[in-house]
């Protein structure tokens, strides 16, 4: 069997985060005392909500279901559908005072219960569709913040960011924002069925890094077996059991996802771009990306010009 150090497959993860090119803002950071409750309406497309919770507890009301918010807790909707946050606090909400700044801030007059940072990721058509419309609809991961925890410095140069205030605050927390992004991609373990960047199995991060690395090859769903080192049955059943994806479809989203970033980002023909996702004619490459993507190469090149 091919085993992939986790290093390699962080590398393949964040080979097509940043070909998706999503971009992350802190909307307000929450500093609230007693029972507050704060609605959130439906996202405009290509929005993708997400929240961190620094201290305290809060329960998030998602379509089908509650979740339980802890301090190092990361909340992301790929969705972008409307939800409800209740901060677990006695007593009534605390009038609060709003803030505006490079940061807004509601901190409220009583000590704050909890330190809540609310904000979103936008991304453009293909590439950034492709990855967040292969992600599950809530992706919830429980880093923690203690100081083995990745979450332990990020979250506190955020709140300083915050805090501060300062020249250049909002651009420098952006950039904290695409750290966290990759943080729950990878830890989002607390899903029923996480994303497919967050697969531990060796077999199944083997597959994950080779498609990614080496698109252009001609794989087959057996090919990639016996790069897991199990049968394709085996590989058929678990990796849609750890990811809620088909291989097939993972196969297809990927060389699709690496497409649109040469689309946009380069002046490649599309024989040669067919060629490096493993197609063997422009033809078969634009049906495929069509299918996956509902506009066809061109549109999307041209698209990609007027932005």
């Amino acid at each position: 069997m091919l085993a992939l150090s986790a290093e390699r497959l962080m590398d393949a993860i964040s080979k097509l985060i940043r070909m998706a090119r999503p971009e992350g803002a802190v909307d307000v950071r929450c500093l609230l005392a007693g029972g507050h409750v704060l609605d959130n309406p439906p996202s405009r497309p290509r929005r993708v909500p997400f929240h961190l919770l620094l201290s305290g507890h809060c329960m998030a009301e998602v379509p089908g279901r509650t979740l339980e918010l802890r301090p190092g807790d990361v909340l992301m909707l790929p969705r972008g559908c409307g939800h409800r946050l209740r901060v677990a606090a006695d007593g009534p909400p605390s009038p609060f005072v709003r803030h505006v700044g490079s940061i807004a801030t509601e901190r409220s007059e009583d000590e704050p219960v909890i330190d809540l940072f609310c904000g979103h990721y936008t991304y453009q058509p293909g590439a950034g569709e492709l990855l967040f419309g292969g992600l599950p609809a809530i992706v919830h991961a429980s880093l923690g913040v203690g100081e083995g925890s990745p979450l332990h410095l990020l979250g506190e140069l955020m709140r300083a960011e915050a805090t501060l205030d300062g020249p250049g605050a909002g651009a420098l927390l952006a950039s904290l924002c695409e750290a966290l992004l990759a943080l729950a991609l990878r830890g989002a373990t607390t899903n029923p069925v996480p994303p497919w960047t967050a697969v531990t199995d060796p077999g199944l991060r083997a597959v994950v890094d080779v498609v990614a690395s080496e698109p252009g090859k001609r794989w087959t769903i057996s090919g990639l077996a016996r790069v897991a080192g199990v049968s394709r049955a085996t590989l058929v059943r678990h990796f849609s059991a750890a990811t809620g994806m088909g291989v097939a479809e993972f196969l297809t989203r990927t060389r699709m996802t690496i497409a649109a970033d040469l689309l946009t980002g380069t002046d490649r023909g599309l024989d040669d771009i067919a060629a490096a996702v493993g197609y063997r004619s422009a033809s078969a490459f634009g049906k495929a990306f069509r299918e996956a993507t509902g506009s066809t190469p061109a549109n999307l090149r041209r698209a990609a010009e007027r932005r």
